[in-house]
């Protein structure tokens, strides 16, 4: 169950604000299943990203209601829904509000034949990312470490 990406893919640059909040997602994602929440510290430790970056972040991702806080003690951040309920779309439109945009989508000057094909493209990275739900990527991961212990 791996995922074929496109190679036009390669061209799409996305932010590195992006590839963190995905990394955070997968983080909680992996410790779902213990219903505990994280401390912002551990996840940015397992996941390789700056904490006081993570905790901006968390914030927005909090604000699409893709994760929520638990404060006190034990608090610090869980997914606010399945793995499964939760795709790569959602949390790119969380940190950049669209999972794809180029300006001449909008603009009257751009050949209309060239914004269709805009427009397709944008059709296309949607769905490619609407399709990847995070609880894939764990089963994905799973079925890797798997088949490296054979």
């Amino acid at each position: 169950m791996f995922i074929r990406v496109h190679p036009w893919f390669k061209i799409l640059k996305l932010s590195v604000k992006s590839d963190y909040a995905a990394r955070a997602v997968l983080g909680l994602a992996r410790h779902y299943p213990s219903g505990a929440a994280i401390r912002v510290e551990t996840l940015a430790a397992e996941q390789d990203i700056p904490g006081n970056y993570l905790v901006q972040i968390l914030l927005e991702l909090k604000s699409q209601e893709i994760v929520r806080s638990v404060r006190g003690k034990e608090g610090g951040y869980l997914l606010a829904r399945p793995p499964a309920d939760i795709t790569l779309a959602d949390v790119l439109r969380a940190i950049h509000g669209s999972v794809f945009d180029s300006p001449a989508l909008s603009d009257s000057g751009c050949p209309p034949e060239l914004r269709r094909a805009w427009g397709l493209l944008q059709q296309a990275i949607e769905r490619t990312a609407s399709a990847i739900t995070f609880q894939r990527l764990l089963e994905e991961a799973a079925e890797k470490e798997k088949m490296y212990y054979i």
